[in-house]
């Protein structure tokens, strides 16, 4: 921002030297720096997404599959670039870091590519002085903090999106450079998730050289960008091609099923709605304001050109990917590109109640979370510490020196930033990121042993490796989802396989979740993590009572 769009510090504050505003450099960059890499590490693997990239790369590193991704020693056909770069990074960090912890530092490196270039893109568009505002409101928006901090191969198709933005948004300036960015943000976003996802940009390209006051450069520079994204996908595809052409056959079977069976376009419209409040907040009510604010400018193309691609990015969500947490991240960027110009726009009053909304509420959520972390430590407030217990039955809190220092210290610079910062426009959105940055801090060394003693399944895995005979076969599994195959594969080495194979109906033990099996079966054992109260998340160990035991058993 210009020096014309910031007031005076307060009186009292004048001896006082804050951040700048809009923050840059050194500022900006610890800022992100924090909000990205705390909590990658100290956590063991986590249901869902976390669990099975992690298994699917810990399957990469131990069996070299490098072309061919598989999960616990089964084929699993999906795009591979994801897996590549966090099986590299586990690699390079091996000497310091477990597998998992290693592996989820590649989606720090995918956050900051995809904050760095809605930066840029955002400066495209909308000038350099408004475009801080791009990364401060990616970063800040709630669904993007869920899985920022996951082993998620998402992250990777956002920052191919982004990255294609920023191509984008340069065609008409610099051709080359814009078409040569979007061309491998296409392909590499290819081999990040596979094409539904990449399906968005192929239109809004178009409605970029539409637009294009020199249409048929732009044409020729899009369609180079095709082939050049065409060459880069095409280096897997043919390397499959021409070693593993049924992984490849299983690969474009599961990209068409998407396109044919698709979701129910209506219905996840009607789950957006009521996702993308909370999920895109605050990108999405300050893009809201933009569109009011900006009304008569809807048609230029810093304005006309998220609108397209929110619009065509939710259709074709709604239409083949569903309302999922994951995917929605592809509708970030351009609420981002959209909100951008609201910043700066806010009148002075709804700026002040958006800023002093930001710092009641994240140092009352502050002041929670070492309210919790003195219940799960010392007992106090007991009420308090009766819930943590019965929430996660068994979880005994240690004091953790380290962890407490750097939350006090995260804890003092949010008061140091609060009380110093000079009044701007970009104040409201600075204290939401930085009161969002210390919430998801405090939360990583003051709560994570609470929350990852519930998630983790390294105990049950532990459990269920010591009930298993000493002398066994092979182990069906009639239902287990994919989260669980990769852990119980990445603790213990414990691998299934379909019961409705060939070679699972064959196996004497069989291991099931959920309701328990009868009529020829003997269970041998049965667990679950400590907080599952619920019949149908408990593991369940069988072993066939129509044919011997081995010997020893």
């Amino acid at each position: 921002m210009s020096t014309s769009l910031e007031m005076p510090a307060q009186p009292e504050h004048r001896h006082l030297k804050g951040m700048p505003l809009p923050p840059s450099g050194w500022a900006l960059a610890i800022l992100l720096g924090l909000y990205i890499f705390t909590g990658l590490i100290g956590h063991d693997p986590w249901k869902n997404d976390d669990a099975v990239t992690i298994g699917v790369v810990y399957d990469l590193v131990t069996g070299g599959h490098w072309l061919t991704p598989s999960l616990a020693g089964r084929p699993y056909p999906d795009a591979p670039l994801h897996y590549w770069l966090a099986a590299i990074s586990s690699q390079l960090f091996a000497w310091a870091l477990p597998v998992h912890e290693a592996a989820r530092l590649a989606s720090g490196v995918f956050t900051l590519l995809a904050l760095t270039f809605i930066h840029l893109a955002a400066r495209e568009l909308h000038g350099r002085e408004q475009a801080p505002a791009a990364p401060l409101l990616l970063a800040g928006s709630i669904g993007f903090l869920f899985h920022a901090h996951e082993a998620q191969p998402m992250l990777a198709t956002l920052t191919a999106h982004t990255a294609a933005y920023w191509g984008l948004s340069q065609l008409s300036r610099r051709p080359l450079r814009g078409a040569s960015c979007f061309g491998l943000a296409l392909g590499l976003g290819f081999l990040a998730n596979g094409l539904v996802p990449m399906l968005p940009l192929l239109p809004i390209a178009a409605f970029v050289v539409w637009r294009s006051e020199k249409r048929q450069r732009a044409a020729l520079s899009v369609l180079a960008s095709l082939l050049l994204a065409s060459a880069v996908a095409g280096t897997w595809l043919l390397g499959l091609l021409l070693s593993s052409p049924a992984y490849l056959a299983a690969f474009w079977q599961v990209e068409l099923a998407q396109l044919s069976d698709g979701a129910q376009p209506l219905l996840s419209l009607l789950h957006f709605s009521t996702l993308l409040p909370w999920y895109a907040w605050p990108a999405l009510p300050l893009a809201g304001w933009t569109l009011w604010v900006k009304r008569r400018q809807l048609a230029s193309t810093p304005l006309a050109l998220p609108i397209f691609a929110f619009l065509v990015t939710l259709a074709v969500n709604s239409a083949y990917l569903g309302a999922r947490s994951a995917p929605a991240l592809l509708l970030l960027p351009p609420l981002v590109l959209l909100a951008v110009p609201g910043v700066a726009s806010l009148r002075r009053g709804a700026a002040n109640a958006f800023d002093w909304f930001n710092m009641i509420t994240f140092s009352f959520l502050a002041a929670l979370a070492w309210l919790g972390w003195s219940a799960m430590v010392f007992g106090w407030p007991a009420r308090l510490a009766r819930q943590a217990s019965r929430l996660e039955p068994g979880f005994v809190g240690q004091f953790s020196s380290f962890n407490v220092a750097f939350a006090l210290l995260g804890t003092l610079a949010w008061c140091w930033l609060i009380v110093t910062s000079p009044r701007s426009p970009m104040r409201g959105i600075m204290h939401w990121m930085a009161g969002l940055t210390l919430f998801w801090l405090l939360i990583a060394t003051l709560w994570m042993p609470w929350i990852d003693y519930g998630k983790t399944y390294r105990p049950l895995s532990a459990s269920l490796a010591k009930a298993l005979p000493a002398k066994r076969g092979c182990i069906a599994d009639g239902n287990l989802p994919d989260s669980l195959l990769a852990s119980l594969d990445y603790f213990d080495g414990i691998r299934t396989v379909a019961a409705q194979s060939a070679a699972g109906k064959d196996c004497d033990l069989l291991l099931i979740q959920g309701a328990p099996r009868s009529g020829g079966w003997q269970k041998l054992w049965e667990g679950g993590r400590p907080g599952e109260r619920r019949d149908n998340e408990k593991l369940r160990l069988y072993r066939r009572e129509t044919r011997k035991s081995h010997p020893g058993n």
